[in-house]
């Protein structure tokens, strides 16, 4: 039986109370609803968000750390103590979760997104609940990130998840902020190709938080071009307000998905993936590429730049300066420099055992099925 996956999502302003401390009733409520969830028949994963919230408090601090290495050590002193107390909760129901740490550059590398992706497949199989926190005490960009909201996106995607929940402390989004504006009005339902939007949300951050609405909205829009339902919105007392959001009876926003990405190497290059360099092309090549669905070949690049391996992403940028799309290079940047323009016949003979093709066509997204770097970064 196939049975639905659904990835909840939970910021640090959900798990903690006014003085900015882990809310243990909060972390309960939240495992119970997620509890019944998967009893329900439910794949259930957990991005949760709190571990710098949970540890500053035991390092003396009276606030939130501003510093990067405060960061790292309020998250590796709350990464244990978060967890211990997610383990405790499930087992009060029943249930097991394991943990899961995460960075940015598991999802650049092919190898490193197919290992999280059996591990956490395991896991699901065998009935468990992981539990995924970006690995802070050791990252950089990723505590910049936004609160675990783009961490949530990537893993649902890795997962091809049915379902991805942001639980924040706002029921969905409005067409400003209510606090600020009373005559604001919820959006029910959003597009993600609405632009209409961004200029309007509101952009504050709790101080116990990194993320805010508008990476929210960045990390939805991210989901829901992947094929993901997106549901953004507040918990609520009723333990199976979870089960009523994938029954589309929940109260905050629901942002509906595109069609779903053919396969995970195609999500990967197109979603997960960041680009390492760029390959400038000549007309023939951006034609090859573009109208006659074929591959890349060295005669037809002019320019390279960036540092990469075989089997990065690479941007190919067409004659006008505008991207055409991504793919994964079969050459180093160092071995594109030198046979770059050449024939094939030439490469052949003189760097033999090399391939052909710099990208295959069936290693090639086209830039109107990818992301721009703006949709990523908050």
């Amino acid at each position: 039986m196939n049975h639905p996956t659904v990835l909840v999502k939970i910021g640090t302003s959900s798990l903690t109370d006014d003085s900015g401390k882990l809310n243990p009733a909060a972390l309960q409520a939240h495992v119970e609803a997620l509890t019944r969830l998967k009893q329900s028949g439910f794949r259930v994963v957990l991005v949760s968000s709190g571990a710098i919230a949970a540890g500053f408090h035991e390092l003396g601090l009276a606030h939130r750390p501003h510093s990067l290495a405060g960061k790292q050590a309020a998250a590796a002193t709350g990464q244990g103590h978060l967890v211990q107390r997610y383990r405790e909760a499930f087992s009060a129901h029943g249930e097991i979760c394991s943990q899961v740490l995460l960075t940015r550059n598991d999802f650049d590398h092919r190898i490193r997104f197919l290992n999280a992706l059996n591990t956490l497949q395991f896991l699901l199989e065998r009935g468990m609940i992981p539990v995924i926190n970006e690995n802070d005490s050791v990252a950089v960009d990723e505590i910049r990130w936004g609160d675990n909201d783009i961490l949530a996106t990537l893993v649902a995607g890795l997962l091809q998840a049915d379902w991805l929940l942001f639980v924040t402390n706002t029921d969905g989004l409005y067409t400003a902020n209510p606090l600020d504006h009373p005559e604001a009005e919820k959006i029910r339902r959003l597009h993600p190709l609405d632009r209409s939007l961004p200029a309007q949300v509101d952009r504050s951050k709790s101080s116990l938080g990194s993320g805010g609405m508008s990476s929210k909205l960045i990390a939805a829009r991210k989901a829901a071009r992947a094929g993901i339902q997106v549901y953004i919105g507040t918990a609520s007392e009723n333990p199976d307000w979870m089960l009523d959001v994938v029954n589309e009876r929940g109260s905050g926003t629901y942002m509906e998905p595109q069609p779903r990405r053919a396969s995970r190497k195609e999500q990967w290059i197109v979603a997960h993936s960041r680009p390492r360099g760029s390959l400038h092309v000549d007309e023939g090549a951006a034609q090859a590429l573009m109208e006659k669905r074929k591959s890349l070949l060295p005669c037809g690049i002019l320019a390279v730049n960036g540092s990469f391996e075989s089997g990065e992403i690479v941007e190919v940028i067409g004659p006008q300066g505008h991207p055409l799309g991504r793919g994964i290079t079969r050459f180093s940047a160092p071995c594109l420099q030198r046979v770059k323009g050449w024939r094939t016949w030439e490469i052949s003979r003189l760097v033999p055992n090399h391939p052909e093709e710099v990208i295959h066509r069936n290693d090639w997204v086209p830039a109107s099925s990818t992301i721009s770097s703006q949709e990523v970064s908050p």
